[in-house]
């Protein structure tokens, strides 16, 4: 007989790299889960979620960010304790080409999101991903949650909105509403294909594969700072779990550059020089370049005692071997 979990989650964006690890974290710890998907014409795709069919704790429900009332109708069902909004347009290239809808997702959706959960009158606790993006890049220094923002990509701008209406409801309604601030962060296996560290090990199976001679890249010299998306989501699960809602920056301290990413990829996959392969394409350069970012974590580290375990060559190295494994 199976015991009735004794508390629930809602995650958005379910079939996504993080949505899909916050399944895996919080089931494991006894947690019903219902997994958000829009409705598609194309049919059901459980997308990295597809490893959790007949995991008991997880129910796939439909809801849309866009769509206020099934919003409110999934939290009156649910009753959750958390809700974990990790749906989003995240491509920051695609955010220029799509604007509109852009703003739309990542800030009208977590209004959508907060006001459910207002009108439910139901006490849940919430957590939106948000983003590095905000900071923009404008300066070399570790940013933390005291650092100016200075958005430079419509999917910037609307995480920036995002992440203010966290902050307004946490104050104006007294809710429990928190921010996690992600810097970069990549799942072996998980990332989406059309995200630079993706596209690489990608690329390296398929050229060790004899199916691709080139990789085409923008610009190899921006830096970020990467780390393993399971131990940002654990940071999530935390900020969920603490005393007092807060925001918190979740980073490694570290900022490498695309450039250090392809040394260390091709030559872990046994191809040398990765200048062999790789060409730079005007056509991936950004209207606005972000050249650096990297986080100062130290907040969450002294409040919440989280900070990454995974360093850059180990997560490189992960990531490599699970796509030449496929």
């Amino acid at each position: 007989m199976v015991e009735t979990p004794k508390r629930s989650a809602v995650v958005t964006g379910c079939t996504g790299q993080d949505g899909s690890l916050l399944v895996d974290q919080l089931t494991a710890k006894g947690i019903k889960v219902y997994g958000v998907i829009r409705r598609s014409s194309r049919g059901l795709d459980l997308g990295c979620s597809a490893d959790q069919e007949g995991n008991p704790l997880l129910e796939v429900v439909e809801a849309d960010l866009l769509d206020s009332s099934s919003l409110l109708s999934l939290v009156k069902k649910a009753r959750p304790d958390y809700f974990y909004n990790c749906a989003a347009q995240s491509h920051v290239q695609t955010s220029f080409e799509q604007p509109s809808y852009t703003f739309q997702v990542n800030a009208l959706g977590v209004i959508n999101c907060l006001e459910a959960i207002r009108q439910s009158g139901i006490f849940t606790r919430f957590l939106t991903c948000s983003t590095s993006e905000m900071y923009g890049g404008i300066s070399d220094e570790p940013a933390n949650e005291e650092t100016p923002f200075h958005p430079r990509s419509p999917y910037g701008v609307a995480k920036l909105a995002g992440f203010w209406a966290v902050v307004q409801y946490r104050e104006s309604y007294k809710m429990f509403a928190s921010n996690s601030i992600c810097f970069n962060h990549e799942q072996p296996g998980r990332r989406g294909p059309n995200f630079v560290t993706r596209k690489i090990t990608l690329a390296i199976a398929a050229i060790k594969a004899g199916q691709q001679d080139k990789l085409f890249l923008g610009n190899l010299s921006a830096r970020r700072d990467w780390g393993l998306a399971e131990d940002y989501t654990e940071g999530m699960i935390r900020i969920m779990e603490a005393a007092h809602p807060d925001d918190y920056v979740l980073a490694t301290g570290e900022t490498h550059s695309v450039r250090e990413f392809c040394e260390i990829a091709f030559e872990y996959a046994g191809l040398g020089d990765y200048k062999k392969y790789v060409e730079v394409d005007p056509l991936f350069f950004r209207p606005a370049e972000v050249h650096v970012l990297i986080g100062d974590y130290s907040k969450i580290k002294r409040e919440l005692g989280w900070e990454p375990r995974t360093k850059f060559v180990e997560l490189v190295h992960r990531m490599v071997d699970a796509d030449l494994s496929k």
